[in-house]
C-alpha cells in the first residue's frame, strides 16, 4: 500500500464523512423514537456501511476494526442525536452537511482504491460505494425510501468527486501536482454539485412515462379477453 494515502486531510475527510453519516443514522432512529441502542446501532451502521464494503471489495483491512477512535466517534453522535431535538437536525444545513459527508467519503473511497492498485474505473465506483452505500443501509433498516430512488443528484455528485479524484491522481505526477491539491479539488467539486441541488432542486431526467405510453399503445391491438382464453392448466 502507498503510505501517501495516510495523510492528515484525508484523515479530516474520514472523520467528517463518519461523524456525519452516523448523525444522520442516529437521527433516523430518533425520529422513529427509538431506543438509544437503536440510535447507536444506525450510527454505526450508517457511519462505517460504506467504507466496509469498499475495503472488503478492495482487500484491504476494514478501516473501523483497527481503529477504536471510528466506533467511538459514531456512538458519541449517537449521543448527540439523543440528548437533542431532532428539530436540530433538519432542513437545509443538515441536507448541506450530509454533502460534505458524501464528498468527503467519495474522494476519500477512490483515493484509498488508487493507493491499492485498484484500476481507475473501479476505484472510482469505490469513492461511489463509499459515500452511499452507508445511507442506503440505513434506509434499507429503517424501511423508508432511499435517496438514490429519487432524481435528485446525490449519487451524481459522488460519482464527479470519485472520478475527479481518481483522474486527478492519474495525472498529477505528470502535471507536477501535489495528491492534496488533487483531493480537495475533488472535494470541493462534488460538495458544489450537491448543494447546488439541494439549492435549485436540481436533478437527473426519469424514465419517461411518455416512452411506457408508447409501449402500451404499441399493444393496444391486442385486446384478447382473458375469460375468452382456455384455462391451460384445465
Amino acid at each position: 500500500m502507498n503510505e501517501e494515502i495516510l495523510t492528515p486531510i484525508l484523515d479530516w475527510l474520514d472523520i467528517a464523512g463518519i461523524a456525519i453519516f452516523a448523525l444522520s443514522g442516529a437521527v433516523v432512529a430518533a425520529r422513529e423514537r427509538q431506543t438509544f441502542v437503536t440510535m447507536g446501532f444506525f450510527a454505526l451502521v450508517t457511519g462505517v456501511g460504506g467504507g466496509t464494503v469498499r475495503d472488503l471489495l478492495i482487500g484491504a483491512p476494514v478501516f473501523w476494526i483497527s481503529d477504536g477512535w471510528v466506533a467511538a466517534v459514531c456512538l458519541a453522535c449517537a449521543l448527540i442525536a439523543w440528548f437533542t431535538p431532532v428539530r436540530w437536525w433538519e432542513g437545509r444545513l443538515f441536507d448541506l452537511a450530509d454533502g460534505v459527508g458524501l464528498a468527503a467519503y467519495a474522494v476519500l473511497g477512490s483515493a484509498k482504491a488508487i493507493a491499492y492498485g485498484v484500476p481507475p474505473v473501479p476505484a472510482a465506483l469505490m469513492g461511489i460505494i463509499t459515500g452511499c452505500v452507508g445511507g442506503i443501509i440505513r434506509d434499507v433498516v429503517a424501511g423508508r425510501p432511499s435517496i438514490i430512488m429519487q432524481p435528485e443528484l446525490y449519487v451524481t455528485a459522488a460519482a464527479l468527486a470519485s472520478a475527479l479524484t481518481v483522474a486527478g491522481m492519474l495525472m498529477a505526477p505528470a502535471m507536477g501536482l501535489a495528491n492534496f491539491a488533487v483531493w480537495i479539488a475533488a472535494f470541493v467539486a462534488g460538495f458544489a454539485l450537491r448543494a447546488a441541488a439541494i439549492q435549485w432542486e436540481l436533478g437527473l431526467p426519469s424514465y419517461s412515462a411518455k416512452a411506457n405510453a408508447g409501449e402500451n399503445e404499441d399493444g393496444a391491438g391486442d385486446n384478447t379477453d382473458p375469460a375468452s382464453t382456455p384455462n391451460r392448466l384445465d
